[in-house]
């Protein structure tokens, strides 16, 4: 959600009652809303919002025919935070984006529709669905404003159609403590006890309240999971999911965002594994968990007999797993690919008139790794489906490099995986690094990793943003397995930047901001051992909004009905 911290920068009308209806000029209610995406920061394989402002997604779900839902925090009226809707998009492979008409719309003009979740009630446990199936309902935090924050109350809509539409529940709110600091509600089917669970954050109090329901309307607090991992200013946006384990039987995982509060500054997400019952979250430890590195470097860090990773994130915040995958298999997960501290700054808002993208989908899983213990694995969403082309492949690299130019690739967008087979304990030695450059400006990101150490990450070399919180070198230290294999994989999108370590053990997620596009690569390997393989590939990627543009570019988003 948008933090409680920042000002209400934009009021606006909208019409009051059970349907989610606005009528403030400017802002359709009926359309989507159209946008650009030639511009040269837009990414191609990321999704962005047409126009303005977006930040965390929200209310995710996969539906029984297969069509990925995505809503987010969204300013249509300007670029920077505020005026928060839910922003609607719709896609069949997660990177090919229909934009559909807003979703939900403030009561009036003192109040902000906030962070949320989704949920199909295939049993109508409701009541809102009387012979259907695949009825949703969206819980949100309805946040009021004047001149400072008000009162945060946890409401209820649903949708006939399917997640399209929406309604508002005339009993709204469904929970409401009488606090300021009150959101973020995230909905579970719990199956073994066949009733609704939804965690819900006590921001300012560092609390997780876990809450049950019958049927989504009436709620009894349960327990609360409190004080864990870093606490920062306050806590956010958790999630709480079964997750499949390597090797093991599904375990629990529960996810809270922090702002400010990440070692190094800003916004930054953790995790706890451990067991749920229904009622109350048990984590294996209070260790704090970070996927994602960047803003900094990382070391491991050892905390009451355990090991953890502490970092910060760079650009990936208030991530949430979409509703409708079973625990037994890989959650998937997006995330909003910014970070509050520049977030309302990136150049991206007067060249080209949005901000903000999300992460690329990915997949995730639980394992353990020698040394570390618990690790969130979290990989690229079946990104082969978007190759286009060929654009390098050697399977004995060795000690050399790779130059090629990508200037002609439509998207700019670019995969590349390095994998190094053979290796033992004597022979962890050298590194592998990519640089991405600009032909004309000279601008570059790079990174790289030594085997069996240090992987990092350098964005100093592009000069179209300047900002004193724009870290912008950082490192993780991943763990050897002893495997005999270390990889190295990633994506750069135009302006952003995501990087695996060892299939997704670790990532990173960073944005950047040249002046001039970047259209070479170079990526190579030095110090490898005699007896170790290095392969090295690199793809195109399709340009995900080329379908949809018209003659002039623009993207109108769907406007027909699409139930």
């Amino acid at each position: 959600m948008i933090s409680a911290l920042l000002p209400a920068l934009l009021l606006v009308q909208c019409a009051c009652g059970q349907s989610s209806t606005y009528v403030e000029p400017g802002v359709p209610t009926g359309t989507p809303i159209p946008g650009n995406y030639t511009g040269s920061l837009r990414p191609q394989v990321h999704f962005s919002p047409p126009q303005q402002f977006m930040n965390d997604p929200n209310g995710m779900f996969v539906d029984a025919n297969g069509t990925w839902h995505l809503y987010y925090q969204y300013n249509p009226t300007g670029t920077v935070a505020g005026n928060q809707h839910w922003g609607h998009a719709t896609s069949r492979d997660l990177y090919h984006w229909e934009n559909q008409k807003i979703a939900i719309f403030p009561d009036s003009s003192t109040s902000y529709i906030y962070s949320g979740s989704a949920v199909v009630d295939v049993n109508n446990t409701s009541g809102f669905f009387p012979d259907q199936d695949n009825g949703v309902v969206a819980m949100y935090t309805l946040a009021y404003y004047t001149t400072e924050p008000g009162l945060q109350v946890q409401e209820i809509a649903y949708s006939k159609d399917g997640g399209y539409t929406f309604e508002k529940y005339s009993g709204n709110p469904v929970i409401d403590i009488n606090s300021t600091q009150f959101r973020d509600p995230k909905i579970l089917w719990h199956a073994e006890t066949q009733h609704w669970v939804v965690v819900v954050a006590y921001a300012a109090d560092f609390v997780i309240g876990i809450y049950t329901s019958p049927n989504l309307r009436d709620w009894t607090h349960a327990s609360n999971f409190s004080h864990h991992g870093l606490l920062g200013r306050q806590y956010e946006c958790p999630n709480l999911v079964q997750m499949p384990m390597q090797g093991g039987d599904p375990m629990y995982m529960l996810w809270i965002s922090i702002n400010p509060g990440a070692p190094l500054g800003g916004s930054i997400t953790q995790y706890f594994p451990g067991t749920f019952n229904g009622t109350h979250f048990e984590a294996v430890d209070q260790v704090a968990r970070i996927a994602d590195f960047g803003k900094g470097s990382v070391s491991l860090t050892e905390y009451s007999g355990s090991f953890a990773w502490l970092t910060s994130d760079a650009d990936n915040y208030a991530g949430q797993l979409f509703y409708g995958i079973p625990g037994d298999q890989k959650q998937v997960s997006m995330a909003w690919a910014s970070n509050w501290q520049y977030c309302q700054l990136v150049p991206t808002g007067p060249q080209e008139g949005w901000r903000s993208s999300m992460s690329l989908p990915r997949y995730n899983y639980l394992t353990n790794l020698t040394g570390s213990g618990y690790d969130l694995v979290s990989a690229p969403f079946n990104i082969a489906s978007q190759f286009t082309q060929e654009l390098a492949f050697n399977t004995s690299l060795g000690n050399s490099t790779i130059l090629l130019d990508y200037s002609s690739l439509p998207s700019g967008a670019v995969y590349f995986e390095a994998n190094l087979t053979g290796l033992t304990a004597s022979t962890l030695a050298g590194s592998v690094n990519f640089t991405f450059t600009s032909s004309i400006s000279g601008e570059s990101v790079r990174g790289g990793t030594f085997i069996g150490g240090d992987t990092w990450i350098d964005r100093s070399r592009t000069y179209g943003f300047d900002n004193p919180f724009f870290t912008d070198k950082f490192s993780v230290s991943p763990v050897y397995g002893g495997k005999g294999t270390w990889t190295i994989s990633g994506v750069v999108d135009r302006s952003i930047l995501e990087v695996f370590v060892n299939g997704g053990e670790q990532s990173a997620t960073t944005t950047f901001f040249p002046t001039r596009p970047l259209d070479q690569m170079s990526i190579g390997a030095v110090g490898i051992a005699q007896n170790v393989t290095v392969s090295v590939a690199v793809w195109g990627l399709g340009d995900a909004w080329a379908n949809y543009e018209n003659m002039n570019g623009t993207v109108l988003g769907n406007v027909t009905a699409s139930f």
